[in-house]
């Protein structure tokens, strides 16, 4: 969602059930299954769903305007996306977890009774019977099946070359999706499923109809109780979305045992959602979990490294998945971390995000825009122009193109005031480039050079006292920062009023 001040985002913000309310209608009718694969009129959709095709048709318009429905010649289909995750059937489908969602709302609609109680206040039903339970277990875990079968497609290219045999033991397994991508992608791998024991009856069901035969093996447990498996016996132990479900108290307990039935050379895979990672969708999260749940919550990067660190295990960086989850990798051996495929620019991505920026995007050089113009807006305009590394003495645009030839990577800083603190962040984010391998990593900020508290711009001579920490402005060296924000598919927009929020970048270019 854009993030922005003024009342459209309220709107946008007050409108959101809009989006879902459509999207779970759609799913409950199964109308993407009918428009697969020639499409339908409204008409004929209307015949087949009994309902009157006028407010059917307004329906299907709303479809075509968030992208999952198209119209052509009068007919309606199925956009890719629809088709790929909304028919019935389809290996990526996500129409439980949607409508798993849709279940949450009774919650989320008592939010203020949450915020009461201090907790949740909305129970299972107290008389449901064993039947029940069971039909509600299986609802859950095919919503989550959904997810993770797509979660593990990205967390699998880390292994990518490596000869992973052995064991691995998938914690709070549910569907067994994540442990069943391992065993597909390594077929000499075996893997024991840790779940309680009406989860595994529906995950020996799902995993049958895979013939892994002797390679899988069930451990009914309660995760909070003792875990009947030999210390380090596992080359790979998962904890996939685990780590939410449980109290900052019970956490320490879980990766001990999980530390402790780790072989010396193995691997702790923590794949979970991070605010460091999708701040907005781990805060939404966490909320999710005071309402539906007795002790969820999600915890920072930083607090599960350090307890893996009391576990006396050795931690990668948060390393963001292209959705809204990240990994951490642990071992008790940190030369192991070398046989992952963890490229340097991504775990460089998270160490420079940890440092307190808001966003670290990765940039091609080509998508930087120079242009001859910008430092007209210095000479006119700005109080600073002339100053020790503003225009005429910033490298020229010239230069910049000249210089970019040697780059082809390069990373987008965004952060905030107060621009001084801001600017020995970029510096620290150019060591830590520097450090991590790039000899070449240079940074420019936008905005003058407001690292010293008097600039010796106001000294008779005029010359920098500082130019081991100085570094060129991007608009002063010919970079046009507003396109080339644009460019990394970011919105910027311009300030009109005093108090409007202020966002700071910064390019660091790599190699």
């Amino acid at each position: 969602m854009k993030v922005d001040t003024g009342a459209q985002y309220l709107e946008d913000l007050a409108t959101g059930y809009w989006f879902s309310e459509v999207l779970f209608t759609a799913v409950e009718l199964e109308v993407f299954n009918l428009l697969e694969p020639k499409g339908l009129t409204t008409a004929e959709l209307a015949s087949v769903l009994d309902m009157p095709s006028s407010g059917l048709g307004r329906f299907l318009q709303a479809l075509c305007a968030i992208n999952l429905v198209a119209c052509d010649s009068g007919s309606y289909f199925n956009t890719k996306l629809a088709s790929d995750y909304l028919v019935i059937g389809r290996p990526n489908y996500q129409g439980d977890s949607i409508l798993w969602r849709k279940g949450l709302r009774l919650g989320w609609q008592d939010l203020a009774g949450s915020l009461k109680a201090g907790g949740r206040v909305n129970f299972p039903a107290e008389e449901e019977d064993a039947k029940q339970f069971s039909q509600r277990i299986r609802k859950y875990i095919k919503a989550m099946d959904n997810v993770a079968r797509t979660k593990v497609e990205e967390i699998l290219p880390f292994f990518q070359g490596l000869d992973l045999k052995g064991e691995l033991l998938d914690v709070g397994t549910g569907s067994g999706a994540i442990a069943s991508g391992f065993l597909e992608s390594f077929p000499v791998l075996s893997a024991t499923l840790l779940d309680i024991g009406e989860v595994l009856n529906y995950t020996r069901e799902l995993l049958d109809k895979q013939e892994f035969g002797k390679r899988v093996s069930y451990l009914p447990t309660n995760i909070l109780e003792p875990w009947t498996v030999e210390q380090e016996r596992f080359d790979l132990v998962v904890l996939s979305n685990i780590i939410h479900a449980y109290s900052e108290e019970e956490i320490p307990l879980i990766l001990d045992r999980a530390a402790n039935c780790l072989k010396p050379e193995g691997f702790l895979v923590i794949h979970d959602f991070f605010p460091e990672h999708s701040p907005e969708k781990a805060a939404l999260l966490d909320l999710n979990m005071f309402i539906n749940t007795y002790n969820g919550r999600t915890f920072s990067q930083a607090w599960v490294r350090e307890q893996l660190a009391m576990s006396k295990l050795h931690t990668t960086e948060l390393i963001p998945l292209e959705t809204d989850t990240a990994v951490i990798f642990a071992a008790k051996d940190a030369t192991k971390f070398a046989t992952l495929r963890l490229d340097a620019r991504t775990r460089l991505i998270a160490r420079i995000k940890a440092m307190g920026f808001s966003q670290v995007l990765p940039v091609s050089t080509a998508d930087i825009h120079v242009s001859d113009w910008t430092d007209l807006r210095c000479q006119y305009g700005c109080d600073r122009y002339g100053h020790p590394h503003c225009p005429p003495n910033s490298p020229t645009p010239q230069k910049t193109r000249d210089v970019l030839k040697d780059f082809s990577q390069a990373l987008l800083l965004e952060g905030e005031p107060p621009g001084k603190i801001f600017q020995k962040r970029v510096l620290a984010a150019e060591r830590e480039g520097f450090l991590a391998g790039f000899h070449k990593a240079f940074s420019y900020w936008a905005g003058p050079c407001v690292l010293c508290d008097t600039c010796a711009a106001t000294f008779p001579n005029g010359k920098c006292c500082n130019t081991r920490d100085a570094r060129p402005a991007m608009e002063g060296a010919g970079i046009d920062v507003f396109e080339t924000v644009r460019r990394a598919g970011l919105k910027l927009g311009i300030l009109r009023n005093k108090g409007d929020y202020v966002r700071y970048f910064a390019l660091l270019l790599l190699e």
